[in-house]
């Protein structure tokens, strides 16, 4: 069907794809989230499940403190060659840039990073030729030959075709030998509302290209698509011989000029060739994704959902399943979400209509519930046990925009996303965000209702999408479960 659904909803941009056998493989970026590079699972391309993250391990991904929101990790490519899983990435932390993981199953685990200084810029691609040379080609178009069991290149990296002349930013470049001829599917335009894909094609990985005289090959910009940035994408073919494209992109909602608040999604569409150029079609998404089902958390298992996500870091001292047997267990570092050592933990908002639940206990620090883009934006709700607040900042303002005296533990906090209130004009904003508690009868009770353009890309910035999420803010909190589910607009 085609009905403008992400096949992997929610924060999970830059998809890189590939094949082994009926099996399909897809990873993302995760910029400051810990751990990193999801990995998803399919067989029929429609219906993905998340099945781990590569970077588990602090030894694989050192995120620093002082590193800013949307820095981390960039634009991973995933290889299968000769029984290996091969994953190269950049990690945009001061000193450490591009480096190379290996495993036999993509679930993990993966291997230590293996460093490759010799490759500049990001969006790194591995290819090999037939005689098992290995090229890799990164963003500005650039190419250097490599050992990717070392991370050794050999000579000086070489320019090669960028897009169209004066594009801006050529980046996510990925090789491909089909047929007689070697392809360099590039995106360009930036990843905003002008990112589009083109392509290339030669007689070898280091070319000469051609371009595609239909290039862009893929973009909505300048139209009334629902579904817009569409770019950085890779091609796949599948096990019944078909080709299909995987690519980001984002649905802004509301007026002008459009804010879109989940971040760069993952898509899919049917690719066909036509005297030897791929003519991308409609996009095609699932009747219904595993993605839509409600999720619930009672933090039972010794570890955590691969779909959690923590800042920076996910110190066992810090964040543990297992100090109070059920509950999520926070000891706080920063004294708030605006601090860049915070301690949170969270799963990526999935649909542009959900609510969350936490059950909490603060009575021995101060914590809650958030929705969270960066430091600068972000909406909680939060208590110490003798307040309830609603806190928002936006930007340089933070503010205490509602209170309420806290009831006894524990209490059950809540945050639900809905569309504006009608009537709607051009200046209307994307979605509206409610945060409140919940009684025991399961009335929710909204303390403050904020406008969800400031939790928008295009407000705040960055590569990243919402994250809801549970934090500390002072001493320790207990969260004993954790819901999320879609609503119907």
């Amino acid at each position: 069907m085609s009905d403008q659904s992400p096949v992997i909803p929610g924060f999970h941009p830059d998809p890189s794809i590939c094949r082994v056998g009926e099996d399909y493989y897809v990873v993302c970026s995760s910029f400051e989230y810990f751990p990193g590079i999801p990995v998803f699972h399919s067989r029929d391309l429609l219906h993905w499940t998340r099945i781990g993250n590569a970077l588990t391990r602090p030894e694989q991904l050192r995120l620093p403190f002082d590193m800013p929101s949307s820095a981390g990790i960039y634009a991973p490519t995933l290889r299968h060659r000769n029984g290996r899983f091969w994953l190269i990435v950049t990690n945009c932390a001061e000193g450490a840039g591009n480096m190379i993981f290996t495993a036999t199953d993509p679930a993990g685990p993966w291997s230590d990073p293996i460093p490759a200084p010799g490759v500049p810029g990001i969006d790194p691609d591995l290819v090999w030729d037939e005689d098992g040379t290995c090229w890799c080609t990164v963003a500005g178009v650039s190419q250097v030959r490599i050992d990717p069991a070392t991370g050794e290149t050999f000579g000086t990296p070489h320019r090669m075709w960028s897009g169209a002349p004066g594009a801006q930013a050529p980046e996510a470049p990925h090789l491909y030998r089909i047929g007689d001829h070697w392809y360099l599917l590039i995106a360009e335009g930036g990843t905003e509302r002008g990112h589009s894909v083109s392509i290339a094609r030669g007689p070898s990985p280091a070319g000469p290209f051609e371009p595609c005289l239909a290039n862009p090959v893929l973009t909505h910009r300048s139209t009334h698509h629902p579904v817009q940035n569409t770019g950085h994408a890779d091609l796949v073919q599948a096990a019944d011989g078909t080709w299909w494209m995987v690519f980001l992109a984002v649905r802004p909602g509301g007026g002008t000029p459009g804010w879109h608040v989940l971040g760069r999604e993952t898509f899919l569409a049917p690719v066909t060739w036509e005297n030897g150029w791929p003519v991308v079609g409609e996009i095609t998404a699932p009747e219904k994704s595993p993605a839509g089902e409600p999720f619930h958390d009672d933090f039972d298992a010794p570890a955590l959902h691969p779909s959690w996500i923590s800042l920076r870091d996910r110190a066992p001292a810090h964040c543990t399943t297992t100090e109070r047997p059920g509950s999520l267990t926070l000891h706080a570092r920063g004294t708030s979400l605006d601090a860049p050592d915070a301690v949170f933990t969270g799963r990526r908002q999935l649909h542009l209509n959900c609510r969350a639940r936490t059950s909490v206990d603060v009575s021995q620090g101060c914590g809650g519930l958030a929705v969270r883009l960066n430091e600068q934006h972000h909406y909680d709700i939060e208590s110490d046990g003798n307040e309830v607040r609603v806190i928002s900042r936006v930007g340089t303002v933070r503010a205490v925009v509602a209170t309420r005296p806290g009831p006894a533990n524990p209490l059950v906090l809540g945050v639900q996303v809905t569309p504006p209130p009608a009537p709607h004009d051009a200046r209307t904003g994307p979605d509206v965000i409610a945060l409140g508690t919940e009684e025991p009868d399961g009335t929710f009770t909204a303390l403050a209702t904020l406008d969800g353009r400031y939790l928008s890309t295009e407000v705040a910035g960055g590569f990243t999408g919402r994250v809801i999420g549970l934090y500390a803010a002072a001493g320790t909190v207990h969260f004993d479960r954790f819901t999320y589910e879609p609503l119907t607009p």
